[in-house]
């Protein structure tokens, strides 16, 4: 289905997400107006490894890369992305947030399927949803599929904006 250029909302390392590929401006327009989410708000990629960057035109220091490598579990981290040609995805910005999951299988379904737009499943300002019923209940048939991971009671990940020479800032615990 998101080869397809789908909207799914599936289970991620975090949350519900309503995902879709990050690379297709139509499906990131899709979820933003599904999701009613303000259209200056970046959302966060999840990618399988760190090297899916650079498909975004984001070029990481070796600073950059060895504070990566030793990130917690559930961290979005914010790079510079000053390629206009991203603007749909930065918003304005001229910066992305991006999320490795810790699950391997989570990661290598990345891989296959590229780099996934990811905000939690619920319209902007509504609790996120817990399950696959509260989410139909949000989004009904606007999405072309749902998969059940159960019961999902997490917390939106930890945001950091990481600067070129490796310091870090803290946008949300």
């Amino acid at each position: 289905m998101l080869e397809q250029n789908g909207v799914v909302v599936m289970p991620t390392d975090t949350l519900y997400g309503i995902v879709g590929r990050a690379q297709n401006i139509s499906v990131v327009e899709r979820i933003y107006k599904m999701r009613k989410r303000a259209s200056d708000k970046p959302c966060i990629v999840l990618i399988g490894d760190i090297n899916e960057t650079k498909k975004f035109s984001v070029n990481l220091s070796e600073e950059q890369k060895n504070v990566i490598k030793n990130c917690i579990v559930s961290t979005s981290i914010i790079l510079d992305c000053p390629d206009n040609s991203f603007a749909y995805l930065h918003r304005g910005t001229k910066t992305l947030a991006f999320r490795i999951p810790l699950n391997q299988d989570l990661q290598n379904f990345l891989l296959k399927t590229g780099p996934l737009i990811a905000p939690s499943a619920n319209p902007e300002g509504l609790p996120p949803a817990k399950n696959i019923a509260e989410a139909k209940k949000y989004f009904g048939n606007m999405v072309d599929l749902y998969l059940n991971g159960g019961e999902i009671v997490g917390k939106a990940s930890k945001v950091i904006k990481l600067h070129k020479d490796g310091s870090v800032s803290i946008i949300r615990e």
